[in-house]
């Protein structure tokens, strides 16, 4: 039995989370169908561009991600603090992103109401401001898109997630980090991956992209400190965490497909360039 949310949920204890949503039907959803010989890979690119446009939406900064076959990993930040800074009219602007604005608000707006239809835009409107730095309203977003999109495809309805998204809070700086390197090991752990290099639809491919000076489209993830500063930024150094990351993929595990060639070079910063898998 599962725990309720907000038990699961706490921006007083912390404010990073990872979530993870997985696809009900048999087949590989977000690749080729084994049964069928369909390929579905381009949805893959579905969640990337979701994920970008809710990223620039609500209060929640993406740390990490890796889109898989049958399902998808995302590592939160709820940045509380930025919520403070927004007025009325920029948390109207976010939510009408994604919704349409009630007549009742744009009345608001427009300073033509009475007192209890302004109280009833305001009540709205700090509605919307919790919504927007709330993970369960995010992943609602990001699944119920998802699906309908997927079901309009295939020409069917029902369930299209295997239920609720799973929700782990992390508790402190080796949790965040565990679960980022774990999140970004996804495609290697699996076997359809060599290198974090290789590992395409997943954070650490995109910053390793930036680093090398490609264009990247994707989230704008939330940023490591540099020199020392922690504000605003995981409290890690982008180096040491790529280090990280090469050094726990060449791990063996047994109940594990796939592991970094322990032959291959470490991964520098920015990442080498005698690699034997690099991305394209």
């Amino acid at each position: 039995m599962g725990y309720p949310r907000h038990a699961q949920i706490s921006l007083q204890e912390t404010q990073y989370y990872h979530c993870v949503s997985r696809c009900v039907r048999r087949g590989w959803l977000y690749g080729v169908d084994e049964y069928s010989g369909r390929d579905y890979s381009h949805r893959k690119q579905w969640i990337i561009d979701r994920l970008t446009l809710l990223s620039s939406v609500f209060a929640i900064d993406v740390c990490a991600y890796a889109v898989m076959s049958n399902h998808y990993h995302l590592h939160l930040y709820v940045d509380i603090e930025q919520t403070r800074d927004w007025d009325d009219l920029e948390v109207v602007r976010r939510w009408t992103t994604l919704h349409k604005l009630p007549e009742v608000v744009r009345r608001y707006l427009d300073a033509d109401v009475s007192l209890a239809e302004q109280d009833a835009a305001q009540a709205i409107i700090r509605l919307w401001r919790q919504r927007l730095m709330d993970i369960s309203s995010f992943m609602k977003e990001m699944n119920e898109y998802l699906s309908r999109r997927a079901n309009a495809e295939d020409g069917c309805t029902g369930s299209f997630w295997e239920g609720r998204f799973k929700c782990q809070a992390l508790l402190d700086e080796a949790a965040i980090l565990t679960a980022m390197a774990y999140v970004d090991l996804n495609p290697i752990r699996a076997g359809i991956a060599a290198t974090p290099e290789t590992s395409e639809y997943t954070s650490v491919h995109q910053r390793i992209k930036v680093l090398h000076g490609k264009s990247s489209t994707g989230p704008a993830l939330r940023r490591f400190h540099q020199s020392g500063v922690k504000r605003d930024s995981l409290p890690f150094l982008l180096e040491d965490y790529l280090h990280l990351v090469d050094w726990t993929g060449r791990a063996i595990r047994k109940n594990k497909r796939g592991a970094i060639d322990q032959t291959l070079p470490p991964m520098g910063n920015p990442p080498t360039n005698n690699r034997r898998h690099k991305w394209s």
